[in-house]
């Protein structure tokens, strides 16, 4: 599960950086990571739309479905967003 943390806000009132509170499923460690150390890709179904990121614990590649209220707080936090298109 990924939630939005804390929003830093630079001295001209723009955001600077947002962390998010996230947990590795195999270690099961809970830290905070940068909207820069997540990954978001959005497809066309749900099975398809998800968020990554490495597990600064224990190393391990994670990857976990998002659903709308999280590719909501992921692209609000200016995590790098693909879009994937599928072949007709």
């Amino acid at each position: 599960m990924v939630s939005e943390g804390t929003r830093t806000v630079t001295a001209e009132g723009n955001p600077a950086s947002v962390i998010f509170k996230a947990a590795c499923p195999d270690c099961r460690g809970r830290f905070e990571l940068a909207a820069t150390a997540l990954r978001l890709a959005i497809g066309g179904s749900d099975r398809t739309t998800f968020y990554s990121f490495t597990c600064p614990d224990c190393g391990s590649a994670v990857r976990k479905p998002a659903g709308e209220r999280i590719v909501e707080l992921l692209t609000g936090g200016g995590v790098s967003t693909l879009r994937l298109h599928s072949e007709v």
